[in-house]
């Protein structure tokens, strides 16, 4: 069954047909994934998206929690003091985890307050070994987003630079925008229905960007306290490097952190969920580049508003401008 809308969506506002503009698409991780490109032959597109989204697929296959023999399932029954082998994408996919459980003190946690600080990672073996019995693991929060960067590592070997890659529009990462464009129109929409209002439409290119949101009698629980986050949306943008390379990072120093923009950029969203805005400013802050919208009840009680929270401008040698609003 694929993903209901996401409840704080992004939206592609493309206003008329672009020359050689292809799109694809497939199913995987219970939503849509789309590949749009710019490319002359229709046939060469067609095979480079299917590449793509056959690495999509092989990352389900060891990163989804429903699946009985994933390296996630396998690790989440291991018992105190065992010890099971991974694979380098979901070694890499804990640690960056690891890292962004850190960062935000606990507010993305992907073991759900099930003890993610009780797993030894060693990236040169390949091993995962628990400490503690219990641990039970959900890459939802990043799986996506990992897929995406993914994605874009085959395209680029495919020599395809002009394009935009999504899952189920929770996950977005803008490449190069069509020829004659400034970046790919992308617009922020409120929780509800497919019809809701636009908050804000933005122009980007070399940009990840997710959205995490409640709708109506939904909610998301803060795995600190269990207590749920109600009618609340978040959008969180994440420089995104070009020409990133398929090179896995070298066991010292894991994670690289540009190297999966879009999975950070969703992870951050999902934490965002959770923490106050002035966390968030502060998170913000410490990060270049990092920009993050959110949407929800006004201080004083008020209708709900929508606050722009931004960080120092990171550094742009080769084109990956913040995102621009569009008037």
């Amino acid at each position: 069954m694929k993903d209901a809308p996401p409840a704080a969506a992004l939206g592609l506002d493309v206003a008329g047909p672009e020359t050689g503009l292809r799109r694809f698409a497939a199913d995987a991780m219970a939503t849509v994934f789309e590949v749009l490109c710019v490319h002359p032959d229709a046939r060469y597109a067609g095979q480079a998206a299917h590449a793509a989204f056959e690495e999509v697929h092989r990352l389900e296959q060891e990163l989804s929690r429903f699946r009985p023999n994933s390296d996630v399932s396998r690790v989440s029954a291991l018992a105190a003091g065992e010890t099971t082998r991974v694979s380098p994408s979901t070694m890499e996919c804990l640690a960056l985890a690891r890292v962004l459980f850190e960062l935000t003190a606990g507010a993305f946690d992907v073991s759900l307050g099930t003890g993610l600080d009780g797993l030894d990672l060693d990236p040169e073996s390949l091993t995962v070994h628990v400490r503690r019995g219990g641990v039970r693991l959900d890459l939802g929060g990043i799986g996506k987003g990992y897929a995406v960067d993914r994605m874009a590592e085959i395209l680029d070997e495919w020599g395809i630079d002009a394009a935009l890659l999504h899952g189920g529009f929770s996950s977005v990462l803008a490449l190069e925008p069509p020829p004659g464009s400034a970046g790919w129109a992308l617009t922020l929409s409120a929780p509800g229905a497919k019809d809701a209002p636009v908050l804000e439409r933005l122009s980007v290119r070399h940009r990840s960007l997710s959205a995490s949101g409640t709708r109506k009698a939904d909610h998301i629980v803060d795995p600190r306290s269990g207590e749920p986050v109600r009618d609340r949306a978040v959008w969180v943008a994440v420089p995104s490097p070009p020409a990133r390379g398929k090179e896995r990072p070298p066991a010292e120093g894991w994670p690289d952190l540009e190297r999966s923009p879009s999975a950070v950029a969703e992870g951050l969203s999902t934490a965002f969920m959770v923490l106050g805005r002035a966390d968030v400013a502060t998170l913000c802050e410490r990060a270049p580049g990092v920009e993050a919208w959110l949407f929800g009840e006004a201080p004083a009680g008020g209708p709900p508003v929508l606050l722009h929270l931004r960080g120092p401008e990171a550094p742009s040698p080769a084109g990956g401008d913040p995102p621009e609003a569009c008037s």
